[in-house]
């Protein structure tokens, strides 16, 4: 029987499992490295309270000089793969780069 590009269950097709993995913090975190970073929202975001009191604190004294440091960190984050960035930053947490 012809099934026009359609999987016919009775034929014992199994569809693989999608075994895809997605962070759920990637994204966000690197956005808001990239746009907000110089409030620290990255880092609040992620749940570094004290790295985001710094990385306000670091902006003030350096006159926004230190905003490079969120920026950077933030193309960091998006350019990594989802199970590192989680492995990284969400299950060891490293506070900064």
């Amino acid at each position: 029987m012809e099934t026009y590009g359609y999987t016919n269950p009775e034929h014992g097709h199994n569809p693989q499992p999608n075994n895809y993995y997605r962070s759920e913090k990637k994204l966000a975190a690197g956005l808001l490295g990239i746009l907000l970073g110089a409030f620290g929202a990255n880092k609040f975001f992620l749940g570094y309270t004290t790295e985001g009191i710094i990385q306000i604190v670091l902006n003030i004294v350096t006159c926004g000089l230190a905003t490079l440091i969120p920026f950077i960190e933030g193309i960091v984050y998006l350019t990594m793969t989802d199970e590192q960035f989680d492995r990284t930053y969400v299950h060891n947490k490293k506070g900064w780069f």
